[in-house]
């Protein structure tokens, strides 16, 4: 079979949350994460681009040199009234629910289930034009996409590793999603 999509996500540069251990907000990138971003990392040709719509994704897309139109669906996992707190400030019990039951949200917010969801529903409507496409987004949203393209189930998202300015690449080849390669 031929190839249809090309979809390559890179994960948002570091930011202040990221850097303290704290739930999102709609930072911006740090320092480091600026020097992160190198325009002349290897994206290959684009046909499209997109971002997720917090600054931290526009940033990273901008200093890529990539005019990426913002896309909803690759917003950051919501994690409702936890925003902006510490990863240790939050109730060890509602912790451990949320990292064990993809299918509950503590924080008022979004489910795991919920966000494979969504990114299932975006990357759905990538797959009918033969395109080269690059997305900018969280580290939450990439790992959603892995479980997608690798049918695993939503309790297998925490054991996926993104680290900032990281690019995970994937195929669509007629009727499934394949992961290519991560960097």
């Amino acid at each position: 079979m031929s190839e249809v999509v090309r979809l390559t996500l890179v994960s948002h540069a570091m930011t202040d949350a990221m850097s303290a251990g704290r739930f999102p907000t709609d930072e911006p990138l740090n320092s480091v994460g600026h020097r992160q971003v190198d325009a002349s990392i290897e994206l290959g040709v684009t046909d499209s681009a997109f971002c997720g719509p917090e600054k931290r994704a526009r940033q990273t897309a901008e200093l890529l040199g990539l005019q990426a139109s913002i896309e909803h669906r690759l917003a950051d996992l919501d994690c409702g009234r936890w925003r902006g707190d510490v990863l240790g400030g939050v109730r060890p019990a509602d912790l451990a629910i949320w990292l064990t039951d993809p299918g509950r949200a503590p924080h008022g917010g979004e489910s795991i289930v919920e966000l494979v969801s969504r990114v299932r529903d975006w990357m759905d409507t990538l797959t009918t034009r033969h395109s080269r496409l690059v997305a900018v987004t969280h580290p939450a949203v990439v790992r959603a996409a892995i479980l997608v393209a690798l049918d695993a189930p939503p309790k297998s998202f925490w054991r996926i590793d993104i680290a900032p300015v990281s690019r995970t690449v994937m195929h669509f080849r007629g009727h499934a999603w394949n992961l290519r390669t991560t960097k």
